[in-house]
């Protein structure tokens, strides 16, 4: 079980607020423990930094498309070809959801 204090170590107060509620799910009987070690770890774990390269390997592996890609990750198609090419960086927001899908994969945003 999650204890307050390590809430209060977790990388952003978004990510908190993730902690939190996963912690609320798993008081509930909701999510089990196993789950909750993955929430902890996912929330106060650094954040990754995905380079165009790691984007477009991510991407092929889920076999999907940049169209697909993007709206299973709620960004535009553009911003997937602009992360690709390297003409941008994915948000730290965005690289939490890109690591999520590395780990679980793609099916996991359904």
């Amino acid at each position: 079980m999650t204890k307050k204090s390590e809430i209060g170590t977790a990388k952003s107060a978004a990510m908190a607020s993730v902690l939190s509620a996963a912690q609320g799910l798993h008081q509930s009987g909701v999510i089990d423990k196993a789950t909750m070690r993955d929430y902890e770890a996912l929330c106060q774990a650094p954040v990754p930094d995905y380079a165009a390269a790691d984007v477009v390997q991510l991407r092929h592996r889920a076999k999907v498309s940049q169209n697909l890609f993007a709206r299973r990750l709620n960004v535009s198609p553009s911003t997937v070809h602009q992360w690709e090419s390297g003409q941008k960086r994915p948000s730290k927001l965005a690289a939490k959801l890109l690591s999520v899908v590395e780990k679980h994969g793609i099916a996991v945003l359904d």
